[in-house]
């Protein structure tokens, strides 16, 4: 479904993401692991077109979006949740989500799919974002992407902030939509919760992929088990 090819991008003319190459099939769910400041926002960021790429090239269901808008890329069945949120704090958990139905009207079935997947939004669609938590925030950020009804859901740091027990709820409710075959890319420190989510993943230092392979690989890489899992 998606396939990136020696992708290269940053910022001030800088690259800080290097010739990366990864592949996510339809139907899976692959994660990018690293530390802070190893270039996953950024590489996440080109393939969404929210930051230029100087080089290579990103294809989505073998067409090439490298050089298209952000909302072609949206309507073209891609949505993005990024760290932190960025919700519209002062407006209520019914207009946020109508927001994310763009380019399309917002409808209400897909507002049921949504309050079906995430009950707590249904009983506070008339609370402003902001009054809410942050696991509940986290919720609405991943129904906002929903409305779109994409394809491919791709995620930045998605338990950012969050408390362990609200992290693992957000992962409960990635798991749902995988169920539901949902293709997610998504990036994230929380090693070991993401790698029980998913079915690959790429990990990336330095702006450029240092190791790959299956969850169960990765889980039990050395050097994945040091420096992401706290183990020997």
């Amino acid at each position: 479904m998606l396939e990136i090819s020696d992708l290269s991008a940053g910022y001030d003319s800088k690259d800080v993401v290097l010739g990366v190459s990864i592949d996510v099939r339809e139907g899976e769910v692959v994660a990018i692991i690293g530390s802070n400041g190893a270039g996953k926002t950024t590489f996440l960021k080109a393939v969404c077109g929210l930051l230029p790429v100087s080089a290579g090239e990103v294809r989505y269901e073998g067409r090439s979006i490298t050089d298209l808008a952000i909302h072609e890329i949206a309507r073209a069945g891609i949505s993005f949740v990024p760290a932190g949120r960025h919700l519209f704090p002062e407006m209520t958990v019914a207009e946020n989500l109508g927001l994310g139905a763009y380019p399309h009207r917002p409808e209400a079935g897909q507002q049921s799919v949504v309050f079906d997947l995430f009950p707590r939004l249904a009983e506070r669609r008339r609370q402003a974002a902001g009054t809410m938590s942050g696991g509940e925030q986290q919720m609405l950020a991943v129904g906002r992407a929903l409305m779109s009804r994409p394809r491919l859901l791709i995620l930045d740091e998605p338990t950012a902030g969050l408390a362990p027990k609200l992290a693992a709820q957000a992962y409960e409710s990635l798991a749902a939509l995988r169920t539901q075959g949902m293709t997610i890319l998504v990036a994230e420190q929380q090693v070991p919760l993401v790698l029980s989510l998913a079915d690959r993943g790429y990990v990336m230092e330095t702006g450029a992929i240092q190791l790959q392979g299956s969850a169960a690989e990765l889980r039990d890489n050395p050097t994945v088990r040091r420096a992401y899992l706290g183990v020997a």
